[in-house]
């Protein structure tokens, strides 16, 4: 049975779950999942869990993420991006640098940021963007997030719109389209995201990822697989527990652990594979995560 960890760099045009289809196909397990969604038209890095080792999606969901992203002034559209159809346009391209900076600087930090109503957020049991296809109006609620990083790259004149090349990073749930359409909205032009590219989530970095492929031609193998050992390692303290520990952690036994008080400690087994996450306070260790016995015992 395939398990571990796939950093997978999406193209655009598919689905985050197209890509799920295709690790199943690939590796022969169909318990595999991902950490956050992409849009279909943003490329990048897509974290997934296969095997047990989807267990810890729950602790890569939250990680901060890294954006390379183009926003084009001068036009709004019903989906915040060029796969929406355009609602205003307005001349963006006497915009002066000073003010362009203004406006940016009311997308850095943190802030109550409005949803795209085109987005997979649920509203009384179903997707905003199903109620939208559906004609219905979706309003959804602000919600606080971080930008912690906001740069912006370079930008041009295209006829009437001013292109933007920025970088960020944002805490988990923002969405770029929103800081595209908000931005606009700031400098009274309109706005929306014209490309969009995830470069990191947490420690991991799209450098690393592996080519999706396609359900035909998938662009990994089993071989491509991170142990799910590697993957704790990158977010929490580490301890190598000896084979009796090991043992009372598959059972869900407190574990007596000097040192100090950690939300989170990896506990490894002597070959370094994941036993399974715990709660170290007063010297005391509170399973967090197991993985099956099974496998923690071969």
């Amino acid at each position: 049975m395939s398990t571990g960890m796939l950093l997978v760099d999406k193209p655009g045009g598919i689905t985050s779950h197209d890509v799920v289809a295709i690790a199943r196909r690939a590796l022969g397990e169909r318990k595999v999942g991902h950490a956050g969604t992409l849009d279909p038209m943003a490329t990048g890095l897509l974290l997934l869990g296969v095997g047990s080792a989807t267990r810890l999606l729950t602790y890569l969901v939250g990680l901060d993420k890294t954006y390379r992203a183009t926003v084009r002034l001068g036009a709004a559209t019903t989906t915040d991006d060029a796969e929406g159809e355009i609602v205003s346009t307005a001349d963006a391209s006497r915009i002066t640098p000073a003010v362009l900076e203004n406006a940016l600087a009311t997308q850095r930090g943190d802030l109550d940021q409005a949803p795209s109503a085109v987005s997979a957020i649920k509203v009384d049991g179903r997707r905003a963007y199903d109620r939208v296809r559906a004609g219905e109006d979706v309003q959804l609620p602000p919600r606080r997030v971080t930008v912690h990083r906001l740069d912006l790259l370079g930008s041009r004149v295209e006829g009437g719109h001013l292109d933007l090349d920025i970088d960020l990073d944002c805490s988990s749930g923002t969405y770029v389209r929103a800081i595209a359409r908000d931005l606009g909205a700031a400098l009274g032009v309109g706005g929306h995201l014209t490309a969009l590219r995830r470069t990191r989530v947490g420690p991991f970095a799209v450098a690393d990822a592996v080519p999706a492929g396609s359900r035909a031609e998938p662009g990994f193998g089993a071989g491509d697989l991170r142990p799910a050992g590697e993957i704790a390692g990158a977010l929490f303290p580490t301890r190598e527990l000896d084979d009796d520990q090991v043992r009372a952690l598959a059972q869900g036994k407190r574990l007596e652990l000097d040192g100090p008080d950690l939300p989170v400690l990896a506990a490894l087994r002597r070959d370094g594979a994941l036993a399974g996450l715990v709660e170290v306070r007063a010297g005391r260790a509170r399973v967090l995560l197991n993985l099956p016995t099974s496998e923690v015992l071969a």
